[in-house]
């Protein structure tokens, strides 16, 4: 747990927690189904909103990285994390994005990565 904060894969808590958190809150239009009407009314046809979580992380050693990554591996997995517009806890699947984190340095014998960032995407 990281001041208050619960985040987990598949009902574990991950291995290293992000420096930042971002919690996008998504809807989902009909295809098609925005437009505008001859006289600039909008007429919507939302068929669901979903969450979007942005995080990057702090420098992390190759083998933090490595475990975190693995753990998000599967096409589909549950994700628990603090959602903001229902004020507690969620677990909801997610699939995961683009991942990227540029090298940092070697020190002592240990890679340390920086800057891991990734998105995930509810189902």
């Amino acid at each position: 747990m990281y001041d208050g904060m619960y985040l987990a894969i598949n009902g574990l808590e991950i291995v290293a927690y992000p420096a930042e958190l971002t919690v996008k809150i998504v809807d989902i239009d009909a295809e098609g189904g925005t437009t505008r009407t001859a006289d600039a009314q909008l007429t919507r046809d939302r068929i669901a909103v979903k969450r979007q979580l942005d995080m990057s992380f702090n420098a992390l050693t190759w083998e933090r990285l490595s475990s975190l990554l693995r753990s998000m591996s599967a096409p589909f997995f549950d994700f628990t994390y603090p959602d903001t517009m229902t004020g507690q806890q969620e677990t909801k699947t997610f699939y995961v994005g683009d991942r990227s984190a540029p090298i940092a340095m070697m020190k002592n014998g240990v890679y340390w990565w920086r800057g891991l960032t990734l998105t995930l995407t509810e189902m």
